[in-house]
């Protein structure tokens, strides 16, 4: 456990998180995931989380350790064709995390999901947080129409509205 990761997550608020995504950058985020979703029959979510608090902070829970119980807590896993995906943003880590269910992982792999993480993490770095979010739902997108192509019967499974917690 380091004091100095615990220093930034005690320090890291909610207000962190309206400053970088304000409500017109959510509402983008939300119709960006709206108009990917109408284009093939996976489903996306995004998620961003200011800091870590309380025991996953001192059990030094990792950004991914964190979107995988996010996933799971969101049911992002709980759709018909395997094919949910999370976006998961740390902010007090400067993380982003992809996580995917076991239908479209088995098409992209690590290595692609990685260089999605870091293309955004690049914006993030550049103070550009709406658009990195917005250029992985593009990247994450591409894989979805690819490998599960949209028809006039695509369910939206799972809300289309940004997560904060």
């Amino acid at each position: 456990m380091s004091l100095k990761r615990i220093g930034k997550h005690l320090v890291v608020r909610r207000a962190r998180v309206r400053k970088a995504f304000p409500p017109k950058s959510l509402a983008a985020i939300e119709q960006a995931i709206k108009a990917s979703e109408a284009t093939h029959a996976g489903q996306i979510r995004f998620v961003v989380e200011a800091a870590l608090d309380g025991a996953p902070l001192f059990r030094d829970q990792s950004a991914r350790e964190r979107a995988i119980d996010v996933f799971a807590q969101l049911r992002v896993w709980d759709t018909e064709h395997n094919n949910g995906v999370l976006i998961y943003l740390l902010l007090a880590d400067r993380d982003v995390e992809i996580v995917v269910d076991r239908g479209i992982d088995r098409h992209v792999g690590t290595a692609g999901w990685e260089a999605i993480c870091q293309m955004m993490e690049t914006h993030f770095r550049a103070g550009r947080f709406e658009q990195g979010v917005i250029a992985g739902i593009a990247a994450v997108t591409s894989h979805l129409q690819r490998h599960f192509p949209g028809d006039d019967t695509n369910a939206n499974e799972l809300p289309d509205a940004p997560v904060v917690l």
